[in-house]
């Protein structure tokens, strides 16, 4: 099958709003999200949609499209940021309940009162601990990375992020078991 003559002009046209908008477009993504590969998604995202609707950029000016692809650029841009941060909250509140049944050892069998004050408890002490064994103890459990990955990504060794997520449980622990002594006494 070969291709109309306007099929060539229009996919000739595309490439050169590819070629002319492709770094800005990438700058634009990365500024707003600190991430090269995010930003290199987000830049193909951009220009996939784009090729999809040829009515928008199809014979018009430099100044509409620029607008436009910046436009799109900044509300895909956005959509990500929050589709990103229900995932993390998502697995933070699975690694959450995961980790009260490490704690208790259980099965989800305790009570939703005292799984709920467990759940707050546990919200706090991760709030409380320095944020470097913080993001050892999240990337362990929240992440499921093992500490071979956490220790290569943190540039430390696998001995310091055993001894961290250690610490970490020893004061989950303790914090829990002394709530719980009070409360039931």
């Amino acid at each position: 099958m070969t291709e109309s003559r306007d099929d060539i002009l229009l996919a000739h046209e595309f490439e050169t709003i590819f070629t002319g908008y492709y770094s800005a477009v990438k700058y634009f993504a990365f500024m707003l999200l600190k991430s090269e590969a995010d930003a290199e998604d987000i830049t193909q995202d951009v220009f996939t949609k784009l090729w999809t609707q040829p009515q928008i950029w199809s014979d018009r000016d430099s100044t509409e499209i620029s607008n436009y692809i910046f436009a799109m650029t900044k509300h895909i841009t956005i959509n990500f940021i929050k589709h990103k941060r229900i995932v993390e909250e998502y697995q933070e509140s699975v690694i959450e309940k995961s980790l009260i049944e490490e704690l208790f050892q259980t099965d989800n069998t305790l009570e939703p009162i005292y799984y709920k004050e467990a759940e707050l408890l546990v919200r706090l002490v991760l709030s409380r601990l320095p944020e470097r064994r913080r993001e050892i103890f999240v990337l362990s459990r929240l992440r499921n990375m093992s500490n071979q990955e956490i220790a290569e990504k943190l540039n430390i060794s696998v001995r310091t992020v055993e001894h961290q997520i250690y610490r970490t449980m020893l004061e989950l622990k303790k914090i829990i078991f002394i709530a719980f002594f009070f409360y039931f006494v």
